[in-house]
């Protein structure tokens, strides 16, 4: 009689050996179809964010194109880089990326630039330019009697229109003649920390709003920079609103405001009580960092 030992050996000579167990090859192309998966999300996800090259098949509204200078302000910027460092130029990279969005607040949208991130209100503090304000309401005096002089005598250049403006600097260019009318004006402007004086956005003027005088609500160019008013002359009746907020002017005193928001002006009052005349000047805005002034007036440097 055969023991059950021998039978087990017996019959597992006849039966074919287990393999042991090894992972297939499911796991890893799970794997890759998942990422494959992924791929194609992100492909398409990436897609629908941009604009397509030409209309949408079947008509409607063309691709957004670049606004007029986008490609040689960018050129401008990698010439600076090259020259200098892309140190600093994030936000100005990223304001030269967005330019084709419209998506800002309707109540703030500069025409020409707009630099992201920046602390943005209709109008800012004193404080904010303390230095260059007190400069200002110290020279107040000075800067009415030489507007009084070019007003009242034979001087030259006075912008026509509803406001009409008797610039020192326009657009970042010094006008010498102008200048040389209003020694102490000039004066005060070369003693400002802040002035935008190398760069298209900057400028500094007398301006004169006669009575019965409504400036429609309109933008500035951009949001790298506060217009500072100086009040020289405040007859009652004037009336400025700056992103929705109403505001006012005082003798001897500078209001800084945002000109990229929507902003009216008007002077409401009676002929006999004269114009409305304010010595207006271009400074920083003070949370736009030392780097990025230098590139932007690489960027936007004075010129045709």
């Amino acid at each position: 009689m055969r023991c059950p030992g021998a039978l087990d050996g017996f019959f597992s000579s006849l039966l074919p050996a287990t393999p042991p167990w090894r992972p297939g090859p499911e796991p890893a192309l799970a794997l890759l179809a998942w990422l494959a998966l992924l791929f194609v999300w992100y492909c398409y996800r990436v897609g629908s964010e941009r604009a397509p090259a030409g209309p949408p098949p079947g008509g409607g509204r063309p691709a957004p194109s670049l606004p007029p200078g986008a490609g040689r302000r960018s050129r401008s910027l990698r010439a600076y880089a090259q020259r200098y460092s892309w140190a600093g130029m994030g936000r100005v990279r990223k304001a030269l990326r967005e330019e084709l969005r419209p998506e800002r607040p309707a109540i703030q949208s500069p025409r020409v630039f707009h630099l992201p991130e920046l602390p943005s209100a209709p109008c800012f503090p004193r404080d904010a330019q303390r230095h260059d304000a007190e400069l200002l309401e110290r020279a107040c005096p000075a800067l009415l009697r030489e507007y009084q002089a070019v007003a009242g005598g034979a001087a030259r250049g006075w912008t026509p229109g509803p406001c009409q403006r008797f610039y020192l600097h326009r657009r970042g260019v010094c006008q010498p003649q102008h200048c040389r009318a209003c020694p102490r004006t000039y004066r005060a402007l070369a003693g400002l920390r802040t002035f935008l004086s190398a760069n298209r956005f900057g400028n500094a003027c007398f301006s004169v709003l006669q009575p019965g005088t409504v400036l429609p609500g309109r933008y500035g160019p951009t949001n790298v920079r506060l217009r500072c008013h100086l009040g020289l002359m405040v007859p009652p009746g004037c009336e400025l609103v700056v992103g929705g907020e109403p505001q006012c002017w005082s003798k001897g005193h500078c209001l800084l405001l945002d000109d990229s928001f929507l902003h009216t002006t008007a002077h409401n009052g009676p002929p006999e009580d004269g114009p409305l005349v304010l010595f207006i000047v271009d400074l920083w805005h003070p949370n736009v960092a030392g780097a990025e002034r230098q590139a932007l007036d690489y960027i936007f440097a004075p010129g045709p």
